[in-house]
């Protein structure tokens, strides 16, 4: 998130409008730290998820594998250790999946607005969707940490720019689209489950906010609810 500097608005057309949930930008990868030999207390739980013989016992295979993800993602420590916060990731994106193609299935995000983009923080995902149809997504988002917590609520797009700078983080927001305050869509070079979150925005890949760019306008309505994990 960030306030306003404005370098140009040039709306980008971009084609096709299903995109897997699993599609994300990883992280860049962390320096190489030592393996733990220790067993973590969700073990197994990690060893199922990344396809290794579960037997809640530390490998060396299984060290790699579980740094291998932490370092893809950004978490830390990146010592292998089959921790919270690793199995939380993993959790989580075993929730994601399991949305498939009808992520609206509650109703909880309003189907009398016409195009609108929702963003359920609970699972970290967000979709547009005209009245009932789906648009596009889901897709994973990375929304506002504890401390930032991107707001809920019926908000609006108020204001758009392509080439967005925060002047308060001093970082590119790219595909920047403002509903709320500081608080906007916008592309970021990380991995969607990169921990703890944003500082309010919706974090996006590049494909996902590029998409929307193009799906939405100013104007169109957004709708934030639930509560994400850790806040």
């Amino acid at each position: 998130m960030g306030d306003i500097r404005r370098r140009g608005a040039v709306a980008l057309g971009v084609t096709g409008l299903v995109a897997p949930l699993t599609l994300a930008l990883g992280a860049a990868p962390a320096q190489a730290a030592s393996c733990t030999t220790q067993a973590g207390p969700y073990q197994k739980q990690v060893e199922k998820f990344l396809g290794r013989p579960v037997d809640g016992r530390q490998s060396t295979a299984d060290c790699r594998a579980i740094q291998a993800f932490q370092n893809k993602h950004g978490i830390t420590p990146n010592i292998g250790y089959a921790g919270p916060v690793t199995w939380g990731v993993m959790d989580l994106m075993n929730k994601q999946k399991a949305v498939g193609s009808d992520p609206n299935k509650a109703g909880k995000c309003p189907t009398d607005k016409g195009r609108i983009a929702c963003v359920n923080l609970t699972l970290q995902i967000s979709w547009i969707q005209d009245g009932s149809r789906l648009v596009y997504g889901p897709v994973p988002v990375r929304t506002g940490r504890n401390g930032y917590e991107t707001r809920t609520g019926l908000k609006k797009i108020y204001w758009r720019d392509i080439d967005h700078v925060s002047t308060i983080y001093n970082v590119p927001m790219p595909y920047s689209q403002f509903f709320d305050g500081g608080q906007a869509f916008h592309s970021v070079n990380l991995s969607m489950w990169n921990p703890p979150g944003s500082h309010g925005c919706v974090n996006m890949t590049t494909t996902t906010a590029k998409k929307y760019w193009s799906l939405l306008k100013n104007g169109d309505d957004v709708f934030v609810y639930g509560r994400k994990p850790g806040t």
